[in-house]
């Protein structure tokens, strides 16, 4: 007697002939799909990071908003600096801590376009300090897509500004003490203050849940830029399992249970009426 396939006990239990080549091809039976924006390349991030998982939600926004040819994206230095090279959108790289202020120009030259800038914590609450806060304080219409995993992770692993306290880096060897290395920057916090911000709001993509919510932010954050409201932040608090010494499962745990508490989720600024 011949072995039985999985397409037979199919067809048994369903008491229905089941021609996979054609069923498995139909709309209703699609449970993934990837974003037509994300280009199909293997990416460089190391395993268990949280930037392929926000590119693929930004580049889902995109294609659920049928934006493609309406958006511009500028990338920062740091280690999601060959983010065009991902994205199938037009892109504009900018100097180390620049975006907001490169995103800025083409904005106004361009303000029928959607644009966005994507930056970690070292290019965008370090060395873009400066070019971050004028920006939001200016009510520039862009969208910051704004990455905190608590450390330098190009660089190998340095104290970044969003650094915890205690938290050990190849910079702070005993862990961030606060008497001499200063307090971590609640940037979003900051900027909120800001009269020309006009929605901040803080996700994780660490579990499923997370990750819808925060791509309904960033949904949200593209519409009010629609509407002119004036300067957007979603930060997303991610891992960065290489410099964090830890696998991609204890990353998410120290996500959980460090990195949330002290970056609480959910919305610092809405507009109002919103």
């Amino acid at each position: 007697m011949s072995e039985r396939t999985y397409v037979d006990i199919e067809a048994e239990l369903t008491d229905q002939p089941i021609n996979f080549d054609e069923d498995i091809c139909l709309a209703e039976n699609v449970v993934y799909i990837k974003p037509q924006t994300l280009i199909d390349v293997p990416m460089h991030y190391c395993p268990g990071c949280g930037h392929s998982t926000a590119h693929k939600i930004l580049m889902e926004v995109v294609d659920e908003m049928g934006i493609q040819e309406e958006i511009i994206g500028v990338a920062p230095v740091g280690c999601s600096v060959f983010a065009y090279h991902y994205m199938n959108v037009d892109m504009q790289e900018a100097a180390h801590g620049r975006a907001c202020a490169v995103a800025t120009g083409i904005k106004r030259i361009m303000p029928e376009k959607y644009v966005f800038t994507y930056q970690g914590d070292g290019d965008l609450a370090a060395i873009g300090t400066a070019e971050t806060v004028h920006a939001a304080n200016r009510g520039e219409n862009i969208l910051v897509v704004f990455i905190n995993n608590g450390i330098y992770g190009m660089t190998s692993g340095q104290m970044a500004p969003t650094t915890l306290p205690g938290m050990v880096t190849t910079t702070s060897p005993y862990g961030r003490d606060v008497k001499t290395q200063g307090y971590p920057l609640y940037i979003s916090n900051l900027l909120a203050n800001l009269p020309g911000v006009a929605y901040v709001s803080r996700h994780s993509v660490h579990t499923p849940n997370n990750v819808r919510k925060a791509k309904k932010s960033i949904a949200k954050a593209l519409e009010y830029q629609k509407q002119g409201l004036g300067f957007c932040m979603v930060e997303i608090v991610t891992n960065c399992p290489s410099n964090w010494k830890m696998t991609p499962k204890q990353s998410n745990q120290f996500v959980e249970e460090k990195m949330i508490p002290f970056y609480p989720l959910g919305d610092i600024k809405v507009p109002e009426g919103k």
